[in-house]
């Protein structure tokens, strides 16, 4: 029987050819993936650099514990006066002090040191000499020149001195005193002269500030956690695209293997006359499936590794990895795990795709080899696994939506289940496509069918005569259409409604912020603006509460915002579902009804921002909406954070408003420019890399839909003969042709819109439950784009199939 199989494979090498790439390129993809994902642990290792030249680092402490759970805080703590004086005695203390500081002239962001730091960091003065005044700088090199006075945020300076540029940051070097002013806090130092052991036992009664040593210095870095943050973004993106590649490719394979074995019944049905038992039929189509994954599994492994440098290349020039991030799988061995899992995920794609299709061909009867019919008489009858497959996880979709609405209508909005929820129903749509597009071609092809000529009622008749042939190319269409629709309708249905919810809650006239990159706005620029006559300001800072839950043994981050009650009453309109905004104090808080208490009255237990644990009472409760509502603290709870944005009512010029903060380098722009420019959107790097998974899922479709159509129309050829002799012109046979390719295509299409509307559907109930009246966006364009690529693959392999195998020869042998 394996003999007959092998045979029967090189002589049908060109049906199988579509499974074939099909799964080679599911296998290159989840090696090139899974090399990615090995790549993205490998990080660089960091070295010191701001104080490379510091023996002993001593830092606040920068991390809040609550059980196991651990947590790092937006800005570490400062240092103690007591501790510092002590830190003293054991030798030379330098403090750092950093801040933020914008300037004029396109110097732009810059971050503040005093100079007794840069020692430590390897800085030394190229041209010029160290600031000696408060208002001289070292600049870094390309900013300024020595002599000329820059306008800054941080007031107006003199550059005394340039430094090399570092990579890690632009420094801006004032006095040690100066620095003192603008920063008064010190949240980590130096101890030159000091052995480690001894600033340990100096601060072994001091919780959480840290010693560090060694490479643990690149701890008191900027951004010390970028790489991990990178590596996190880049296991989601890599993890996202290699699970739609195996449930796409499932499809693909699935469809192209049962209608290969549906075009197979006389020759299953011989093999039962000439004695084969059901067992050995499906023994052999499940051999070929073995067979062909094996040898398109391994070449896809070696087209993976080939192609894993080239992913890394491109995420990195389209931003989506740091500079660090490099795949090497030329220095892999045959037995690395992403070969592995890419050999092995390829065959079982293969099985999972031509299971169903053996058990079906090994329910073939003898007398099959006598019929000459190929009309499928039944669709889903002759195929009850499809039918109770197709129902489970319509039904299963179903209930998880309502469940979801009526508990948790918030989780929708989440990226992870907005990914992952609509799997359930385009996997029930396409398995219950056979009996979904029969009624839709109809439906569609009523009225060409009734108009002159026959072109109309064939393409009809045909394609809703072959349920099988017909899903086989409807399926894969319908399941990327619905995919794109779904994937980006929800990011662009999400982005709205919060668009949406920050215009119901602006009120301001005008809105002022800090230049970018500053960090913040200063207390003499907000009480510049506070002195313009009849203006309402409201300066807000947004700040980071920890709350304990489960008992106190972990931790939830809250976004939230430090505001002046009664200023902030008259600058927004807050969704308020309990309580009164204007009972807020410095003993309160203001939460959204996702806290697990959000009982007005109640008291909670909250970390701030710097770490402080706090006993609030709450004030009022805010509806939950998208997630970006967030909870509203006074300045006091804020944690040190810094005045990011200032809201003004006034129904004055905007050049008033922009006087006061003249030379600060603040911006004022009108609220509704305000509300355009920080509209909601696709994050870059979410779009690129949903984009990424559509192309895949793409690719595998035309893949399916040319392999099904050029497959369909070789076996027709006879029809397509027989039109010829009734007197229909090569033309009119290749239209008919394009045109029932075309509606197939087409129907699958319009069934993947189906779909996504379902779906988008479900989160506008979400959305609505929520509170929040936003539209749905339907992505039309990327519809159809997909459904153009599909139709034109379809009627291209379909025509390009007919015309090599029976549309131009009126004669044919019977």
């Amino acid at each position: 029987m394996l003999t007959a199989t092998l045979r029967s494979l090189r002589a049908r090498w060109t049906t199988l050819a579509g499974t074939f790439v099909a799964l080679l390129l599911g296998a290159a993809a989840v090696a090139a993936t899974g090399f990615a994902l090995d790549a993205v642990g490998d990080a660089p290792e960091r070295v010191p650099q701001r104080f490379a030249a510091a023996p002993v680092v001593v830092r606040g402490a920068g991390e809040l514990r609550v059980g196991a759970d651990v947590r790092t805080l937006p800005r570490p703590r400062p240092l103690s006066p007591s501790l510092v004086r002590e830190l003293r005695t054991l030798g030379r203390v330098v403090e750092d002090r950093s801040f933020d500081v914008w300037a004029g002239d396109g110097a732009g962001e810059l971050v503040g040191h005093p100079w007794s730091v840069a020692a430590l960091g390897r800085y030394a003065v190229g041209n010029g000499r160290a600031p000696r005044a408060d208002d001289e700088v070292v600049v870094p090199a390309g900013t300024a020149r020595p002599g000329q006075r820059l306008v800054t945020s941080r007031g107006t300076v003199r550059v005394v001195g340039v430094t090399a540029r570092a990579s890690f940051e632009r420094a801006l070097f004032f006095t040690d005193r100066r620095a003192a002013q603008l920063e008064p806090e010190v949240t980590q130092l130096a101890v030159v002269g000091a052995t480690p052991g001894a600033v340990r036992d100096a601060v072994r009664d001091r919780p959480g500030v840290r010693v560090l040593t060694g490479d643990d210095r690149r701890l008191a870095d900027p951004d010390p956690g970028r790489d991990q943050e990178a590596a996190t973004a880049l296991t989601a993106l890599f993890g996202t695209a290699a699970g739609v590649t195996g449930f796409v490719s499932v499809f693909v394979v699935a469809s192209t293997f049962a209608f290969a074995v549906d075009r197979r019944r006389r020759e299953f049905g011989l093999l039962r006359l000439a004695g084969a038992t059901p067992g050995q039929v499906r023994r052999s189509v499940l051999a070929e499936a073995l067979l062909v994954g094996a040898l398109a599994s391994a070449a896809g492994c070696a087209l993976g590794g080939r192609a894993a440098p080239y992913l890394g290349r491109w995420t990195v020039a389209q931003g989506l990895a740091p500079q660090w991030f490099t795949i090497r799988a030329d220095a892999a061995g045959p037995t690395a795990w992403p070969y592995q899992l890419a050999f092995w995920s390829g065959l079982f794609v293969a099985l999972c795709g031509v299971v169903v299709s053996s058990w079906r061909a090994g329910r073939t009867r003898p007398g099959q080899a006598l019929r000459e019919a190929t009309v499928d008489g039944r669709t889903l009858t002759s195929m009850p696994w499809r039918l109770l497959a197709g129902g489970v996880l319509l039904a299963t979709a179903l209930v998880t939506l309502v469940l979801a609405l009526a508990s948790d209508p918030g989780d929708l909005l989440h990226r992870k289940t907005y990914t992952t929820r609509p799997m359930l129903l385009i996997a029930a749509a396409a398995l219950l496509a056979p009996v979904l597009v029969r009624p839709l071609l109809r439906a569609a092809a009523w009225l060409p069918a009734r108009l002159p000529g026959a072109t109309g009622l064939l393409v009809r008749e045909n394609a809703t005569a072959a349920a099988r042939r017909t899903a086989a190319v409807a399926a894969p269409v319908l399941a990327t259409v619905a995919l794109a629709g779904s994937l980006l309708g929800a990011t662009g249905t999400i982005a709205g409604a919060k668009a949406a919810e920050a215009r119901q809650r602006t009120l301001a006239d005008y809105v002022v912020t800090p230049p970018a990159g500053s960090g913040g706005l200063d207390a003499d620029t907000v009480r510049r603006l506070r002195r313009v006559p009849g203006a309402t300001v409201s300066a807000t800072a947004a700040t980071t509460l920890y709350v304990p839950e489960d008992g106190g043994v972990a931790l939830v981050k809250s976004e939230a915002r430090a505001a002046e009650p009664g200023p902030l009453r008259r600058t927004v309109r807050l969704p308020v579902v309990a309580g009164r905004l204007g009972d807020l104090d410095d003993g309160s808080v203001v939460v959204t009804e996702e806290w697990q208490r959000h009982t007005v009255g109640d008291r909670v237990t909250v970390h701030l921002a710097d770490g402080t644990r706090r006993t609030l009472r709450i004030a009022a409760v805010l509806r939950t909406g998208t997630g970006d509502n967030g909870a509203y603290v006074t300045p006091r709870n804020g944690g040190g954070a810094s005045v990011d944005r200032v809201d003004v009512r006034f129904a004055g010029e905007a050049s008033v408003v922009r006087a006061a903060v003249a030379g600060t380098g603040a911006r004022v722009v009108s609220g509704a420019a305000w509300l355009d420019a920080t509209r909601p959107g696709v994050q870059r790097a979410t779009r690129l890399g949903l984009l990424l998974v559509l192309g895949i899922a793409l690719l595998y479709t035309g893949i399916a839909v040319a392999n099904v159509a050029v497959m369909a129309t070789a076996d027709r050829g006879r029809d397509l003969a027989a039109l010829r002799l009734a007197g229909a012109t090569r033309g009119q046979v290749l239209g008919f042709v394009a045109a029932e390719a075309l509606a197939v295509a087409v129907s699958g299409g319009v069934l993947g819109v189906l779909v996504a509307g379902a779906n988008l559907l479900g989160m506008r109930l979400a959305l609505s439950r929520l509170g929040v009246a936003a539209p749905v966006v339907v992505p039309w364009s990327a519809l159809g784009v997909a459904v153009g690529v599909c139709a034109a693959v379809a009627v291209g392999a379909a025509v390009g199939a007919a015309r090599v195998g029976g549309g131009s020869r009126a004669v044919r042998v019977p």
